[in-house]
C-alpha cells in the first residue's frame, strides 16, 4: 500500500469514527439524561431514625445506601441521631437542636425532614413546633394513628407490672447499647415506656390532637398536602411482613403482625399498619416491603420484583426538588 493509499484509508477510518461519534452524542442529547442533579432538593434532607435506631452502627447505615445515593445525585444529606428510645416530644427537641446546627452549617434557611417509623412523629412535632425550619415532612412506615403491636404490648403491660417493668429494663438495656455502639452524643437515657405510650393507639390520639398537620380527618384518608403552617406533608409504607427468605428480620416481623391479626386486621409492614401510615399527601401505601425494607435493612435485602426502596428516596427527593423545596 503506498503513501496516498495509506493517508485515505486513515482519513476514512477518520471520517467513519468522527459520524459514529457526532450520532452517539445526538443520540444521547435526545434519549440520555444526566441524573447528577436528580436529587438536588433547594434544602438540605434530614434523615430520622425510629425506634431503637441510630445513625450508623459498626460502619453500617439505618438508613442503608440511602444518604450516598442521594448524595450522588445531588442532595444534601445529614443523617441525625436521636435517643432510640423515649416520647415523640422528647426526641423532637433532640432532633430540632440538630436542625438548627444543620442550618447553621449549611446556611440553609430549612430542611426536609424524613422520618422511618417513629422518626415521622419526631419530624411532626418539629414541623409543628418550628415550621419556619420546615420545608416538608416525609413519613415512612410511621404509626400515625399508633400501632397494634404498640396497642398489644399495652395490653400485656396493664395485666402483668412484673413482665412490664422486666421487659422494659431489657428493651431500655438495648437502647443503650444502641446508643453506645453508634456513639450517640445525645444520651439522656432510654425510656421505653414512654416509647410505647407514644406509638399506642391511645397517645398517637393524644400527640394528634396537639400537633395535627397532616393527619387525615377520616382514618385511611389523605391529610392536606400543605397544612396550616405551611409545610408540605408526604407518607410512603409497605404491606408486606415476610418479604424475602435471605432476611433474618424477616420472621421477626411475620410474627409482629400477629398483634394486627389478633386486633385490627390491618394490611401492615409488621409493625404498622397501612392505614395508620397515611399523613399528607400519600404517595403510596403498599408496597412489597415490610418495616426494615422500608429503610432498605437488613443490607440491601429486600422483595425481588418490588422497586428497590433506595429508588423510592431517590423518586422522593426529585419530588421535592420539583416542588422547589
Amino acid at each position: 500500500m503506498n503513501a496516498m493509499t495509506q493517508w485515505a484509508a486513515r482519513f476514512a477510518v477518520a471520517i467513519s469514527l468522527s459520524i459514529i461519534s457526532t450520532t452517539a452524542s445526538a443520540w444521547c442529547w435526545f434519549f440520555c439524561s444526566d441524573d447528577s442533579d436528580y436529587a438536588k432538593t433547594r434544602y438540605p434532607i434530614v434523615l430520622v431514625h425510629g425506634m431503637l435506631g441510630f445513625d450508623s452502627v459498626l460502619g453500617m447505615d439505618y438508613f442503608y445506601g440511602v444518604e450516598s445515593a442521594l448524595e450522588d445525585k445531588g442532595a444534601r444529606v445529614y443523617p441525625v441521631q436521636v435517643t432510640a428510645l423515649d416520647s415523640s416530644e422528647a426526641r423532637g427537641e433532640e432532633l430540632l437542636a440538630q436542625v438548627q446546627q444543620i442550618l447553621a452549617v449549611t446556611g440553609a434557611s430549612k430542611v426536609n425532614l424524613i422520618g422511618h417509623s417513629h422518626g415521622g412523629p419526631t419530624a411532626r412535632y418539629v414541623a409543628s413546633v418550628r415550621p419556619d425550619l420546615v420545608a416538608s415532612v416525609t413519613s415512612v412506615g410511621s404509626p400515625h394513628k399508633g400501632s397494634d403491636v404498640a396497642d398489644l404490648v399495652q395490653d400485656i403491660s396493664d395485666g402483668s407490672q412484673v413482665v412490664t417493668v422486666a421487659v422494659s429494663a431489657v428493651v431500655n438495656g438495648l437502647g443503650s447499647l444502641i446508643n453506645l455502639l453508634s456513639n450517640n452524643p445525645t444520651d439522656n437515657g432510654q425510656d421505653s415506656l414512654a416509647t410505647l405510650e407514644s406509638l399506642n393507639s391511645e397517645g398517637a390520639a393524644a400527640f394528634n390532637a396537639q400537633y395535627p398537620e397532616g393527619i387525615p380527618s377520616s382514618y385511611c384518608g389523605e391529610g392536606d398536602y400543605v397544612a396550616s403552617n405551611g409545610v408540605r406533608y408526604y407518607s410512603w409504607s409497605g404491606t408486606s411482613p415476610y418479604t424475602n427468605v435471605f432476611d433474618p428480620a424477616d420472621p421477626f416481623l411475620l410474627l409482629a403482625s400477629g398483634a394486627f391479626a389478633l386486633k385490627s386486621g390491618e394490611a401492615n409492614d409488621g409493625l404498622v399498619g397501612r392505614c395508620s401510615s397515611h399523613l399528607g399527601d400519600v404517595i403510596r401505601d403498599n408496597y412489597s416491603m415490610n418495616h426494615l425494607d422500608e429503610i432498605n435493612g437488613f443490607v440491601g435485602i429486600h422483595h425481588l420484583f418490588e422497586t428497590d426502596p433506595v429508588t423510592v428516596y431517590e423518586q422522593q427527593a426529585n419530588r421535592l426538588k420539583n416542588a422547589g423545596l
